[in-house]
Formats: structure tokens, sequence, C-alpha cells
């Protein structure tokens, strides 16, 4: 089992880890964007509410969360490992000051982008997640938990939607270098294919992006 270790604690095989958990997140992304278009329903949340329930009683979607949860643990902790290994490598420096000549801004930029997304998750796990699961939300018409109120007093406070939109446009830019690079480093990369796939990461990105930022915009100038 040595050379399986030795593989995974490699350069390369740090990379096909982030890949692979990077590419599984970007499915959550498209699961909980499209659950929480419930948001824009004009029902008083009862849509949305239900989804929550949903999404909070149901065995095997409380079963994928741990998953989920090691999916972002190992996706995180290799990518600080990376950032360390690469420093490293170019001890400090990156190619002579003209660094935007050999990379774009966001691959060298995936640090401080991967940190907003980071405070921006802890804040948001904290305030919908944590509370929803362990607070006490009022019921519902319908006897569920209420979330869809704890959502819109939420995104009326200004400084949580600034929060939300910065993380977002963060997010962007990680997923524009992230969904790229997820292919390349899993041997996904030809001539003929590759200007689909990244034609397909900008528009995944960008709608993504858009998406989620769309929800705290939405509440806090027209609800």
């Amino acid at each position: 089992m040595s050379w399986i270790s030795k593989t995974f604690s490699s350069s390369i095989g740090r990379k096909i880890i982030m890949s692979i958990t990077g590419l599984f997140l970007c499915s959550f992304l498209v699961v909980h964007l499209i659950g929480n278009l419930q948001l824009f329903k004009d029902d008083g949340g009862q849509a949305f509410n239900v989804y929550s329930h949903f999404m909070g009683t149901n065995p095997l979607i409380r079963t994928v969360e741990w998953v989920l949860v090691l999916g972002f643990g190992f996706h995180i902790y290799e990518s600080i490992v990376l950032t360390q290994r690469n420093k490293a490598a170019r001890g400090g420096s990156y190619v002579s000051n003209h660094a935007e000549q050999n990379s774009p801004w966001q691959s060298r930029n995936m640090g401080l982008l991967g940190t907003i997304i980071l405070i921006f998750l802890l804040v948001h796990l904290y305030n919908f997640f944590y509370r929803a699961r362990f607070g006490e939300l009022d019921p519902d018409i319908n006897n569920n938990a209420d979330l869809y109120t704890l959502v819109a007093s939420s995104f009326k406070q200004l400084w949580y939607v600034v929060l939300y939109v910065v993380a977002q446009v963060a997010l962007g830019y990680h997923l524009v270098h992230g969904f790229r690079s997820a292919f390349q480093t899993l041997g996904l990369n030809h001539r003929k294919y590759t200007p689909a796939i990244k034609f397909v990461g900008y528009a995944f990105s960008v709608l993504v992006a858009a998406g989620f930022a769309a929800m705290p915009l939405y509440f806090y100038f027209f609800k």
C-alpha cells in the first residue's frame, strides 16, 4: 500500500485529488443552485421550505452531506499543501516580476480566491445550515421550518449581501481556472475538445456565480 500513499502524497497525486473533489463540488453547486431557485417563487417561501425540509430529513441526502464535508475537507487541505509547495519551489518569486505574462490572474491568485470563499462558507454555514439544523425556526403554514424567513431577513443586511456577492465573484474566477485545470490534470486534454471544455467552463462559472449572486440582490432590492 506504500505506493498508493506515495502516489497521492506527490504533487501530481494531490492535483488528482484536487481535480476529483473539485468536479464533485461542481456537481453539488449545480444541485444547490437549482434547489435555491425556489427562493424566486412568489409563494411566500412555501416551495423553498418544502425543499429545505426534504434536504434536511431525507436519509440519503443526510448521508451524502458527510461525503460533501469530506470533499470540501480534502479539497481545502490539498489546495493549502500545493500552494505551499509551489511557493517553496519558486523560492518566493514568480518568474521575474512579469507574472501577468506567464499565467492568468485567477491562476496566480487561487489562494486568495479560496480564502474569500472559505470565509464566506463558514459564515454561510453558521447563518443557514447550523441555525436550520440546530436552531429553532418557527414553522410555516405547512408546518415546515420557515427557513425562507431567515433567508429573507439575512439578505436585508447590507454587509451580508456584499460578502455574498463578493464571494460569488471569487467563486466564478475560482471555477474558471479550476474547471479547465481539473480536466487537464485528469488527462482529458485534446486540441479537438479542449476549446469546448474551456467554453463550458467559462459558461458554467458565470452561470453558477451569477445565479447565486442574484439571490441576495433580489431580496435586498426587490423584496
